[in-house]
């Protein structure tokens, strides 16, 4: 059968009619399966923030505003939270930083006051005023095939002289201090170099990129796990914790020494 027969079929017009049906059938099923797929993560991730919102209202914006866009009137201090990101409010909040009881000149780690679920919240709300770092994955700060020398590298370059050499911490001017590295997990770690919290500048992955973080992470992991190969630690502050108990220990031992000797030789 020619084509040109085919055309003058008299079933050809209800077969083309039947075919466009079909497609059209076959588009609109596609198109309403994919629309009911994002509708419940669109109407969760709503959701989520207005949870978040909530929770803000009643326990942040006391000292960071209504629309979070910071206070200081003299006798209440918050910075802005627009454009800081999930990975700065789920730092904070997750460590037990904030909320702060009252103003001081740097906020202690300590237990934190939300839960997880809670903590997610304010994040999602935080990042849906403003662009910011998100939430880093755990691919991200994975570090199990991080160059350990290289981390301990950039991290006597860019933290030891805050942390310690040793990421035992540090103070610093007018009451401030850098904290205590021993009980940080890979993320806190990761979050605090994305966002730079308090006196610490932040390093994005246009200054130091995913796999320098990532090794500088795996260092501070080898120096919570790593023993003192001299001995006593001392707190590892370095030679002046060392040179006081050397003066303080030996001295009173030779005093002491001296005293036995004395009292002997009466």
């Amino acid at each position: 059968m020619t084509s040109t027969s085919l055309r003058r079929h008299k079933a050809t017009g209800t077969l083309v009619v039947l075919g466009a049906l079909l497609a059209t059938g076959v588009g609109y099923a596609a198109v309403t399966s994919v629309a009911e797929a994002s509708a419940p993560a669109t109407a969760a991730s709503a959701t989520l923030v207005e949870e978040g919102r909530q929770l803000y209202l009643e326990g942040c914006a006391t000292c960071h505003g209504l629309g979070a866009q910071g206070i200081n009137d003299g006798s209440s201090y918050g910075p802005s939270l627009i454009g800081v990101g999930a990975a700065a409010v789920d730092f904070q909040v997750a460590t037990g930083r904030m909320p702060l009881a009252a103003p001081a000149n740097q906020a202690p780690r300590k237990p934190p006051v939300y839960t997880p679920e809670q903590i997610e919240a304010l994040a999602a709300y935080v990042a849906s005023l403003g662009p910011g770092p998100a939430i880093p994955t755990e691919d991200q700060y994975d570090s199990s095939d991080a160059d350990l020398a290289e981390g301990g590298e950039l991290f006597r370059t860019n933290c030891a002289q805050c942390h310690n050499a040793a990421g035992k911490g540090g103070a610093l001017s007018e009451g401030r201090y850098a904290p205590t590295l021993m009980n940080a997990t890979p993320k806190e770690i990761y979050e605090a170099m994305l966002t730079g919290p308090q006196n610490m500048p932040n390093f994005p992955d246009s200054t130091m990129p995913e796999e320098q973080k990532q090794a500088i992470i795996a260092f501070v992991e080898h120096l919570q796990s790593g023993d003192s190969p001299g001995g006593f630690a001392l707190g590892s502050l370095g030679p002046v914790t060392e040179g006081v108990f050397i003066w303080t220990a030996g001295l009173g031992l030779l005093l002491a020494a001296a005293v036995w000797i004395g009292a002997k030789v009466r």
